[in-house]
């Protein structure tokens, strides 16, 4: 049920992609915490192929059972027109906006020889796009709350991935989107800390139909399954709430009853040279250097509950 006076009593958060899955627990979680939610879902396929506004209304219908407020949404958040109505929204029926949650993802798993072009810009377009447009649609709308002197306590959670992170075989095309995803979460964190506005990333491990599509069984098992979606909720529920202030720019490895802040690339193992650097140089000494750095992260060891991944 909603709380009467939960954390996010007040707040007003869009959450894309909130029909299934993931995005589903999220948008219940909000609103159990008393924020009000505008619930967007296009309603296609785990492909993106399709439509539907079943899955929104479905959602938005659950949370004015319990007593809470939601509308839902069907926008393409790739769409630059879409996503501004999705905002658009949130401020007529709520009376303004606090939270966006780019959760709305599709899969089209391939290896890079095989991939058409169009699989590759339906997935980087979905993911990448889709988060640019609306970061930059809540943005604005941030940024002219502020520039009229009234008070803005914004955040913006993304969905980046282990993928994009660490890699993973056959997702060029997603692991590129989610790996984009974690930069611009990076730098619009740079960009919108004026405004009064926090911009973070999570990159979740979870049974959905996307990650059934790799072979992920979708059954929840009995007690605590750390692979049921709704563990990764309440974390994304605090970096929407005003309590987290004090972190922005950062992406988290999120499953079960884990987080782990990712550090991001360091450079580690180096050669210097005195002057220009030379053929000869590097044929000698670089050799050495490589093998004393550290291999790149599995997305397999990412986090600490097995090694399925989505």
């Amino acid at each position: 049920m909603v709380e009467a006076q939960g954390p996010l009593s007040g707040r007003v958060v869009v959450v894309t992609g909130g029909g299934r899955g993931i995005g589903r627990e999220h948008a219940l979680a909000f609103a159990r915490a008393g924020a009000a939610v505008v619930v967007n879902d296009l309603g296609g396929a785990g492909d993106g192929t399709g439509s539907s506004s079943g899955p929104a209304q479905e959602v938005a219908e659950l949370i004015r059972s319990e007593g809470g407020a939601a509308v839902a949404n069907s926008d393409d958040v790739s769409d630059e027109q879409g996503s501004a109505r999705i905002v658009e929204q949130a401020v007529e029926e709520f009376g303004g906006l606090h939270v966006l949650v780019n959760n709305a993802g599709i899969l089209r798993d391939k290896t890079l020889l095989n991939m058409d072009f169009e699989e590759w810009d339906s997935v980087v377009r979905v993911h990448l796009r889709g988060t640019f447009a609306m970061t930059r649609a809540a943005g604005r709308f941030w940024r002219d709350q502020a520039k009229a002197g009234k008070p803005v306590v914004g955040r913006v959670v993304n969905t980046s991935s282990g993928s994009g992170l660490f890699g993973n075989f056959g997702q060029s095309n997603y692991g590129a989107a989610k790996g984009g995803i974690a930069s611009f979460t990076i730098i619009a964190a740079m960009e919108l800390a004026r405004y009064g506005v926090t911009v973070n990333a999570i990159a979740p491990v979870a049974k959905t139909r996307l990650t059934a599509t790799a072979g992920m069984s979708l059954d929840i098992e009995e007690g605590f399954d750390p692979l049921a979606p709704q563990h990764v909720s309440p974390f994304v529920v605090w970096l929407g709430s005003e309590r987290s202030g004090g972190v922005t720019g950062r992406v988290f490895s999120v499953v079960g009853g884990y987080v782990g802040v990712a550090e991001g690339w360091r450079i580690g193992s180096s050669l210097q040279v005195d002057g220009p650097l030379t053929f000869e140089a590097i044929e000698e000494r670089f050799p050495a250097v490589f093998e004393k750095a550290a291999g790149n992260v599995s997305v397999f060891d990412s986090h600490p509950y097995g090694p399925q991944e989505g």
